[in-house]
């Protein structure tokens, strides 16, 4: 049951959050839950949509940013954003097996390895890190650039992840991960 009484369409959202919402629709052919729950405050939408189209323009591609969201879903025990994205990370040609690897904080490729393993590691350290774990990334190819934008993409994630925790956000997308759900 969720814990928030959110817009239960484009049309029912406050004004201020409508555009916010219209552009996401139109570039996911849908309103996800989460983000007409996150537009019950136009600000929180507002800036939850600049940072998403601000991250999809930086270095890191797509799937490693699916993968890194999946593994930030199973540390903050987020099933919604864990259904979510492993619908996002099939549509961008993640297997299976890659999806499993990537909810453990690990990849079959070994950049995308260091990336979804440097972001476990900010997520569980909250950010306090040893300088061996910067260069461990840096030695599996990640960028000075790329550093920084994994940073971003936990932020970003745990923000949705702590929207659907928080207000038990209504599923709207098949279950993902047993194992998601139990944390």
């Amino acid at each position: 049951m969720p814990r928030l009484l959110a817009p239960a369409s484009i049309d029912a959202a406050p004004e201020a959050a409508r555009a916010s919402l219209i552009a996401a629709t139109a570039r996911l052919g849908e309103t996800p839950n989460v983000l007409l729950v996150a537009a019950t405050s136009p600000a929180a939408i507002e800036g939850l949509a600049a940072f998403s189209a601000a991250i999809a323009k930086g270095a890191l591609d797509a799937a490693t940013g699916e993968r890194i969201a999946l593994a930030i879903a199973k540390v903050n025990g987020s099933a919604y954003c864990d259904a979510a994205h492993t619908h996002l990370a099939q549509a961008v040609g993640l297997s299976e097996e890659e999806i499993a690897m990537n909810r453990d904080g690990g990849s079959t490729d070994p950049k995308a390895d260091a990336a979804v393993r440097f972001a476990k590691l900010v997520a569980t350290a909250r950010g306090a890190l040893k300088d061996s774990d910067l260069n461990d990334a840096r030695k599996g190819g990640v960028t000075e650039a790329e550093l920084v934008e994994v940073v971003a993409h936990v932020a970003l994630n745990t923000f949705t992840n702590y929207l659907n925790v928080v207000f038990e956000t209504e599923n709207d997308v098949p279950v993902a991960s047993e194992a998601v759900q139990a944390a």
